[in-house]
């Protein structure tokens, strides 16, 4: 079993205003996945401009001060939630475009948290989809959490893929960005910026520029903080570029590819 991650910022136009899909990228990463054949399939991806415009805007997560403040988020929660469907929906289409047999997994409907971290989960579905041979389809989500003071918070696909691999022990992590990996420093800003081919600690976060990018899940820094949990649990994972083309098959087939090991 694989659990493959699509970084929303490769499916979707992050920086956006609105929400606005990458249906270019998609497409192919979807033919891409129906090429490589896998057998046992989870596919999660971020939320990227459908879900963090209106999370960062509400502010989901943080204290609620008010009556009226809880009103607001209420409001903020629902249509975050209801935009990261929209863009499962386009996932799960595309892919069965492609003769993929998606099933679409809200995170909402079996989640719950506390203080923001996953608490409960009830995976019967996802494992029994998988016994059918069904790719159960998860995303970035927000989900309520039992923490009076905030009630409701973020779930990143980056969590997800923690606490799933955790519990569901699949035998490859591949995680996909618009990089080719983590760098020593912004490969966007700078062109010297040197590929870690491999990063097993805590320690190389402080040489990495690119984490100060931050979003509404903790941006690359956030990423890092979830693969590098799984490492002290012996799971290893990689992170790779979907934007170059044939290089996720590629990675999904096995092969060695450009990219970044996080273990242990």
């Amino acid at each position: 079993m694989i659990i493959l991650k699509l970084g929303g910022s490769v499916i979707t136009r992050k920086d956006a205003t609105k929400p606005t899909l990458n249906p270019v990228n998609l497409d192919r990463i979807a033919q891409e996945i129906a090429r490589a054949n896998i057998g046992k399939l989870i596919i999660i991806h971020g939320a990227g401009s459908f879900g963090h415009l209106h999370a960062r805007k509400y502010e989901i997560g943080s204290p609620i001060n008010s009556t009226e403040e809880l009103q607001e988020k209420k409001i903020g929660f629902t249509l975050t939630q209801n935009s990261v469907k929209i863009l499962n929906h386009f996932v799960c289409h595309y892919l069965l475009k492609y003769q993929i047999p998606a099933v679409a997994v809200p995170p909402s409907s079996f989640i719950t948290t506390e203080n923001k971290r996953i608490k409960s989960a009830n995976l019967e579905i996802v494992e029994k989809y998988l016994e059918m041979g069904l790719v159960p389809v998860l995303h970035g989500d927000v989900v309520l959490d039992t923490d009076e003071s905030i009630q409701m918070a973020v779930v990143s696909g980056d969590q997800l893929v923690n606490y799933l691999s955790e519990k569901l022990k699949p035998e490859r992590i591949i995680l996909s960005s618009d990089v080719d990996g983590i760098y020593d420093r912004d490969p966007k800003t700078h062109s010297q910026a040197q590929l870690l081919e491999v990063v097993n600690s805590l320690e190389d976060l402080k040489f990495l520029e690119g984490a100060r990018t931050v979003d509404v899940t903790g941006g690359m820094a956030g990423k890092l903080a979830e693969l590098l949990e799984l490492a002290d649990k012996g799971i290893e994972s990689e992170i790779i570029n979907a934007d170059c083309e044939g290089l996720l098959e590629s990675a999904l087939k096995g092969e060695k590819v450009r990219g970044t090991i996080i273990r242990k």
